[in-house]
């Protein structure tokens, strides 16, 4: 009876390898004794009710089973999408992603979606983030014009290009799901210079001042403005307005590059910010030069990097509320920055130089 309900339950698994297979079915084991004390009943006259009760018995305790075995964490290695979902995405591919990414997902307007370097972007992340990024900024003229099954189904398609394997069962177009699947931790790398590159031997253009206000801050406040306004949004200015303070920034690309697309270019700006921040030989604007190597100032170097990427990772949702709090974050990796290197408190004030421009970058 017993090898009867375990290969009832191995049948309908839709397990994606042996290992979680056979996690699963010691799970089953350990419930075998308590139907065994349930179905065996010293009166005869039960067995037939017990029969009845018998097949759907089986059916919940393997429905269980099966969503303990869904939840449990998955690579991309274990088959977790199924061949004719791929094909179904292959179709929707071909007519809403090739003009950018390839026929062959090589990559031609947009990058490949195939091979070492493209896996090596997602190593060790969930799928959901990736299923994130084509479900929300997809195709390019039409972002959120996806279903979540049919992108879904480009995912399979994705990963049967990738040559990983297929199993039973579809990819669940369901984010919840899709975090407990992640990249193998042992992705490809990809390849780096063996030799510096000539661009980091390129001396500072600009003190760190001009870094700041040339690209921190207005890429900053791009990021703070996602608090009252909306990026999809769309908005007319009206003719001559943007001269009516003078010139600025806004005169010239403001009708080129507008909405969402503002704000993942902020945050790639934000999060690429590193280097310039460390960049030997850079001075402040009272000619100290940047510590560079100073334990607190590349800790805090790291600090906004870091919040330019959870920018760049919210604004790929398109959501308002998501970036509006990821701005705080990085009001907050400027403010700790500040409070040590520009106002640090109890520093004394000059009625000549209010805002303490002798005493910058230094602590």
């Amino acid at each position: 009876m017993e090898w009867r309900i375990s290969f009832a339950c191995y049948c309908m698994m839709p397990g994606p390898s042996r290992i979680a297979q056979s996690r699963t079915l010691r799970s089953l084991y350990g419930l075998m004794g308590t139907l065994r004390r349930v179905m065996i009943q010293p009166m005869f006259s039960r067995r037939k009710s017990m029969r009845r009760a018998f097949l759907p018995t089986i059916v919940s305790v393997c429905a269980v089973l099966l969503t303990v075995q869904a939840q449990q964490p998955q690579t991309v290695l274990q088959g977790v999408y199924a061949e004719n979902q791929a094909r179904r995405g292959q179709t929707i591919y071909k007519a809403q992603c090739a003009l950018c990414h390839g026929e062959m997902l090589e990559g031609r307007l947009g990058p490949p979606l195939t091979g070492d370097e493209f896996v090596s972007d997602f190593a060790k992340q969930p799928l959901s983030e990736l299923f994130g990024k084509i479900r929300n900024t997809m195709p390019q003229d039409n972002p959120g014009k996806l279903t979540p099954e049919e992108t879904a189904d480009i995912l399979a398609y994705i990963l049967q290009a990738g040559k990983f394997p297929a199993g039973r069962a579809e990819l669940r177009a369901d984010e919840a799901a899709l975090k407990q699947i992640t990249w193998p931790a042992n992705a490809a790398q990809p390849e780096t210079a063996s030799t510096p590159s000539p661009a980091s031997s390129f001396p500072p253009a600009g003190n760190l001042a001009q870094v700041m206000r040339g690209i921190l801050f207005p890429n900053s406040n791009i990021i703070f403005t996602v608090q009252t306004h909306d990026p999809a949004e769309k908005r007319t200015t009206p003719e001559g307005a943007a001269l009516a303070g003078g010139f600025n920034w806004t005169i010239w690309g403001s009708d080129i590059y507008s909405g969402w697309d503002l704000v993942d270019y902020a945050a790639v700006a934000l999060a690429e910010s590193a280097p310039l921040m460390l960049t030997p030989g850079r001075r402040c604007e009272n000619g100290k030069p940047v510590p560079v190597n100073d334990p607190e100032w590349l800790k805090f170097t790291e600090e906004l990097a870091e919040a330019g990427r959870a920018a760049y990772k919210a604004s790929q949702t398109r959501n308002q509320e998501t970036v509006s709090d990821i701005s705080g974050v990085i009001a907050e990796a400027c403010l700790h920055c500040h409070q040590v290197y520009r106002d640090k408190p109890g520093r004394g004030r000059d009625p000549v130089d209010p805002s303490n421009r002798a005493t910058r970058c230094t602590k």
